[in-house]
């Protein structure tokens, strides 16, 4: 099992919208459109930046360590659990599937954000600043999987964001995405839920399925 973090187990966007738009005024006195704010969701951090710099048309760099301290502040306050994604993670562990976090946030907010996943949770731990491409390219879910020792093919990735989608889909993962903060258009090989309410490990199983032939399964 693979899965995002931000906005898929934790509804952590909402921190990062304070967090964004309080460096916004810093920078240029004013908040970032909500444009600019969509594109960054599922993202790295090395592109938010770029957006943010666009967006405010700055003639400098954003100050990221300022905005990773102030997101690493509220994280530690404690993060909201997306519904149902509590009790599919239990779930999951409790029938002792491997199991990956698979994050565009850097190492230093994850182990923050850990403190309420619980990292016994995770066998695997993919942050954004460890990767040499980050999503939407494949190489972190790749990563995850070789990490975990299974076939990529024989993964399900769980995501939010159109950024996410792309990477776990290029990466030959099966696919759930539950929408958070955008709306995620029909897509080839993604499976869409409202929420992850209901879903459990025999339901992710029937995704791995069903991408397979007659013979396979």
């Amino acid at each position: 099992m693979l899965f995002d973090m931000d906005g898929t187990l934790v509804d952590s966007e909402k921190v990062w919208d304070v967090a964004l738009n309080e460096l916004a005024v810093r920078e240029a006195g004013r908040h970032l459109s909500a444009g600019a704010r969509r594109e960054m969701i599922g993202s790295s951090m090395v592109t938010s930046m770029r957006i943010m710099r666009e967006d405010l048309a700055l003639d400098h760099e954003p100050d990221s360590d300022w905005l990773i301290e102030r997101v690493f502040e509220l994280f530690a306050q404690g993060l909201i659990w997306r519904p149902g994604a509590l009790e599919l993670l239990r779930a999951v562990r409790g029938q002792g599937l491997p199991t990956a976090l698979v994050t565009s946030t850097g190492r230093k907010l994850v182990e923050v954000a850990l403190e309420t996943l619980g990292r016994e949770n995770f066998d695997v731990i993919v942050c954004g600043d460890e990767v040499a491409v980050p999503k939407p390219d494949p190489t972190p879910y790749r990563l995850a999987a070789e990490l975990l020792e299974v076939p990529v093919e024989q993964c399900v990735a769980i995501e939010d964001s159109p950024t996410g989608m792309a990477s776990a889909v290029a990466s030959g993962a099966a696919v759930l995405a539950v929408p958070s903060e955008l709306e995620l258009p029909p897509t080839d090989g993604v499976h869409l839920r409202d929420s992850l309410v209901g879903v459990d490990p025999a339901f992710l199983g029937t995704l791995l399925t069903r991408g397979l032939s007659p013979q396979e399964r």
